[in-house]
């Protein structure tokens, strides 16, 4: 989402210009100029999580101002060299979500989050699944960042808790079974279920005239869904799958398979009955630990 969501001119608002519209666009460019005036360099910190949910596995990467920015340097010319099968400053919007800040005083807490992946040239991704928690503060006027907490999973919970969702030991199924587990062992602190979804845009227009282009859409029409509960494809455990012709179930398996990673989601698929020139339609529960 490349519109701020906060009143035009609040403290909300600055932030997230500050935080996703102008990051975004200073790193597509490796301009850090862009963005140099937005830090407090006396006393920043920042903290690499390593997508770890133990914080013992984390490490203070970045001691002062300048190690963050060069390793954000490098990592913005790294991108630069790639080629994207998208136009990488919208891909960025489309997998960055910030929406809870919480403002005491002259202090703020921001909650910064990815979902999702940057497709490449060559038909493979980069997946963007974590957080990061920034410290801000407001000096003279403007809020700055003042550290951060990064590259963090989505949940820590499984730290205390164990995975959310897991497969029983002694699990198995048949060996022509597709990309699906036979049984999930689910614990969770809430569940997430999203209506079924189809590729339809924004508009209430179908896109795509094959299973595989619908296929596409209707997951990231998922994700989509999922991401604004907080939730990701990974935390996905259960899924219905209904479609138009049968005769599509492997075409739609090849592409359906690129989305998940292991433990897979238990799955159903059922011939149906669809909307309009709909080849397909997911629906999604998923574990919230």
């Amino acid at each position: 989402m490349n519109q701020n969501p906060f009143p035009e001119k609040s403290d909300r608002w600055h932030i997230w210009e500050m935080l996703v519209a102008r990051d975004i666009k200073a790193f597509v460019n490796a301009d850090w100029d862009m963005v140099a005036q937005d830090f407090v360099e006396e006393g920043f910190m920042g903290i690499d999580g390593g997508r770890q949910p133990n914080p013992d596995a984390w490490s203070l990467n970045f001691p002062d101002l300048s190690s963050y920015r060069n390793e954000w340097l490098h990592q913005a010319r790294s991108f630069q060299k790639i080629q994207w099968d998208e136009d990488i400053e919208a891909a960025f919007f489309r997998v960055t979500t910030l929406r809870d800040i919480d403002i005491q005083g002259e202090a703020a807490l921001v909650h910064k989050k990815f979902f999702g992946a940057l497709n490449r040239a060559d038909g493979s991704q980069v997946p963007m699944e974590w957080q990061t928690l920034y410290r801000c503060r407001r000096v003279d006027g403007s809020w700055k960042i003042a550290g951060f907490t990064g590259y963090l999973p989505h949940f820590l919970g499984p730290v205390l808790s164990g995975p959310a969702k897991q497969l029983p030991a002694g699990a198995s199924q048949h060996k022509t079974a597709g990309p699906y587990s036979p049984v999930l062992e689910v614990t969770a602190s809430k569940l997430v279920v999203i209506s079924g979804q189809a590729a339809i845009d924004d508009e209430g227009t179908v896109v795509g005239e094959t299973i595989e282009e619908q296929t596409i859409c209707t997951l990231d029409n998922c994700r989509k869904q999922l991401s604004q509960a907080g939730c990701s494809l990974d935390d996905v455990f259960k899924v219905n799958v209904y479609l138009k012709d049968l005769a599509d179930w492997p075409r739609f398996n090849e592409v359906y398979r690129q989305y998940f990673s292991e433990p897979l989601p238990v799955r159903a698929a059922i011939g149906s009955d669809l909307l309009m020139t709909l080849l397909v339609e997911i629906e999604m529960w998923a574990a919230k630990s």
